[in-house]
C-alpha cells in the first residue's frame, strides 16, 4: 500500500474510488469541514442526510457511509466525526486513520482519497499501523481476508508540512512493524542465530553490529545467560547494534538492552502446556530494542544509542539447567536458579552488567516480557516501570501519554530486596509467593551498578488477544514509540 499527501485543490470533487471527509461536533449536532459541505452539494444533499437519518452527530469515530452517489465520480464517501475541534490531536488523528482503513481496507476498494486539512501526517501514520498484518504463512487465504487498498492519497492544505512529518513518521512505522514482525514469528522460524541475522540487515540504516557467541561470553564469565540456554542446540548470542548520530560522537551513549528469548518452554521448571504456544513472544523486550534502533536510524536522530539484545532459547533436555544449579555471572556474584522458567532475568543481568561496563552510558533501559505478576497488577493497559532514577522516570510516563505507550511507576525497596537474598548464593532468582514483578526488579537492579536505570515488564503489553485502533490483536510493538519519543523529547542534539 503506497501513501501519499498531495496539496488540496477543487480537483478533488473528481476524484474516483472511495473519499473520505469529517465533521465535528459542535454543541447542537455537527458541522461539516468544507470538503465535506461541498460533496453534499454535489450529491444534493444525500450525505447530510444520510448524516442526520443515522444520528450522526460529528462525535469522534462516528462514521457514515454514502455508497454509489449521484453527482460525483467517487463509488462511495465516508464521512467520520472527528468530534470536538479542541479535543484534536496526534493520537486521535492516527486513530482516525485507523478507523479509516480498518472500513475500507477489506471493502474491494484500490483507491483512498482523504480529504483533510488538519490530521494527514498522523493519520498516515495511523493507516499504517493499523493496515499491518502477519499474514505470510497463509496458502489458501480468500481474497476476502486480503486488503485491497493499493493507495491512500491525503489531500491537504500544506502538504509540505504534512509530508516532512510524516516522512519521521513513516520510519517510526517501519521500526514498530520490524518489531510486530519479530514477536510474531514463531519459534521453528525465529531462534537466536536466524534472528541475528534479521538484526544484520540494519547496517543499511548506518547502526553498527557486533555480535558475541558462546566462547565470547565464556571468556567474560556470563554464566547467568549460557545457562538459559544450555540445554537448547540453538547457539546463544548477545547482539550489540551501535547508532552514533549526536554530533558529539565522544557523548555518554543511551542504552537500551532487551530480553530475547525466543522460544520459552520454562526449561525443566516446565511450563502448562496451554499457552505455551505463545511463548513466541517471550523476545518481546529485544524486538522493542530492534524496532526502537530502526526508527531512531532511519529518522537519523541525533543521539548517540546503543542496543544490547540477548538472545536465547530455554528448552529442557539432557544438558538443561537444573532448578538448584548455582551459577556465577559476569559481575562475579553468584545466582540459585531456583526456578529456570524465572529465566528471562538471567539473561538481562549478563547482558546490563556487560553495557555498564563496557559502554559507560548515560543510562540503561531494559525491556523485557518479565513476569506474569506484572498482569495481575497492571492488565494489559500499563507497563510496569521499576527505577534508580526519578527524572528519567518522569520522561518515560511523559513520552508514554505522548504516544500512548503508557507507564506505571511500581515500587522497589530493600524489603523486596531480603526476598531474593539466597541461603547457598549471593542471590536466588525468585524471590517468593508475593511482589513477584518487583522482586524481579529488585534481582536487576543488582546487576546495574548505581547506573541511572529503568525496568520496563512489558508482558502486558507487548501481545494483545482483542484488536485497538491501530493494531490487530497480537504483536503491538509496544516500546518503540516509547524509547524513540523519549530520546527525541530528552536527549538529541
Amino acid at each position: 500500500m503506497k501513501i501519499n499527501i498531495k496539496e488540496l485543490s477543487n480537483k478533488y470533487l473528481n476524484t474516483e474510488g472511495a473519499v473520505v471527509v469529517f465533521a465535528f461536533n459542535v454543541e447542537d449536532g455537527y458541522t461539516f469541514q468544507k470538503p465535506a459541505l461541498l460533496f453534499d452539494e454535489k450529491t444534493s444533499g444525500a450525505l447530510s442526510n444520510a448524516a442526520n437519518s443515522s444520528e450522526f452527530k460529528g462525535k469522534f469515530g462516528q462514521i457514515v457511509e454514502l455508497l454509489a452517489p449521484n453527482g460525483v465520480a467517487a463509488s462511495r464517501i465516508i464521512l467520520i466525526g472527528l468530534g470536538e475541534m479542541d479535543a484534536l490531536n496526534s493520537l486521535t488523528s492516527e486513530q482516525v486513520g485507523g478507523k479509516v482503513i480498518n472500513k475500507l481496507m477489506y471493502s474491494g476498494e484500490k483507491s483512498i482519497t482523504i480529504v483533510d486539512g488538519v490530521i494527514a501526517a498522523h493519520a498516515a501514520f495511523g493507516i499504517r499501523l493499523r493496515s499491518y498484518k502477519f499474514d505470510k504463512y497463509y496458502t489458501t487465504e480468500k481474497n476476502s481476508k486480503k486488503s485491497s487498498i493499493a493507495t491512500v492519497t491525503f489531500l491537504t492544505v500544506g502538504a509540505d508540512v504534512s509530508n516532512r512529518a510524516f516522512s519521521d513518521l513513516d520510519k517510526i512505522a517501519d521500526g514498530v512493524i520490524m518489531a510486530r514482525d519479530l514477536v510474531s514469528e514463531p519459534g521453528n522460524i525465529l531462534y537466536p542465530e536466524s534472528y541475528a541475522e534479521q538484526i544484520k540487515e540494519l547496517k543499511n540504516l548506518g547502526i553498527e553490529i557486533e555480535i558475541l557467541n558462546e566462547d565470547a561470553m565464556e571468556e567474560l564469565g556470563m554464566e547467568s545467560i549460557l545457562g538459559v540456554g544450555q540445554g537448547s542446540s540453538s547457539e546463544t548470542l548477545i547482539v550489540i547494534m551501535k547508532w552514533m548520530g549526536s554530533k558529539n560522537k565522544k557523548l555518554q551513549p543511551l542504552a537500551l538492552v532487551g530480553k530475547g528469548v525466543t522460544f520459552d518452554t520454562g526449561g525443566i521448571s516446565l511450563k502448562p502446556v496451554p499457552g505455551m504456544g505463545d511463548m513466541k513472544f517471550d523476545m518481546g523486550g529485544s524486538a522493542a530494542v530492534v524496532g526502537a534502533m530502526k526508527a531512531i536510524a532511519g529518522r537519523k536522530a541525533k543521539a548517540n544509542v546503543i542496543g544490547i539484545v540477548g538472545l536465547v532459547e530455554n528448552m529442557p533436555s539432557g544438558t538443561a539447567q537444573r532448578p538448584g544449579d548455582v551459577v556465577s555471572s559476569m559481575s562475579g556474584q553468584t545466582i540459585e536458579v531456583l526456578n529456570t522458567d524465572a529465566e528471562g532475568r538471567l539473561v538481562l543481568a549478563d547482558c546490563l552488567w556487560y553495557c555498564q561496563e563496557k559502554y559507560n552510558p548515560k543510562f540503561m533501559i531494559d525491556l523485557a516480557t518479565l513476569t506474569g505478576a506484572i498482569m495481575v497488577a497492571l492488565g494489559q493497559e500499563y507497563a510496569g516501570i521499576f527505577s534508580n532514577d526519578d527524572e528519567l522516570c518522569e520522561q518515560l510516563i511523559a513520552a508514554g501519554k505522548t504516544v500512548d505507550e503508557p507507564v506505571w511507576r511500581m515500587p522497589i525497596g530493600e524489603a523486596y530486596d531480603k526476598q531474593i537474598d539466597s541461603d547457598i548464593a549471593d542471590m536466588k532468582n525468585i524471590g517468593g509467593k508475593y511482589a513477584g514483578s518487583i522482586t524481579a526488579a529488585q534481582f536487576l537492579q543488582r546487576f546495574v551498578n548505581g547506573v541511572p536505570w529503568v525496568h520496563i515488564d512489558i508482558a502486558g503489553t507487548a501481545w494483545k488477544q482483542n484488536t485497538s485502533s491501530i493494531a490487530e490483536k497480537g504483536a503491538t510493538g509496544y516500546g518503540v514509540r516509547l524509547l524513540d519519543q523519549l530520546i527525541r523529547d530528552n536527549y538529541e542534539d
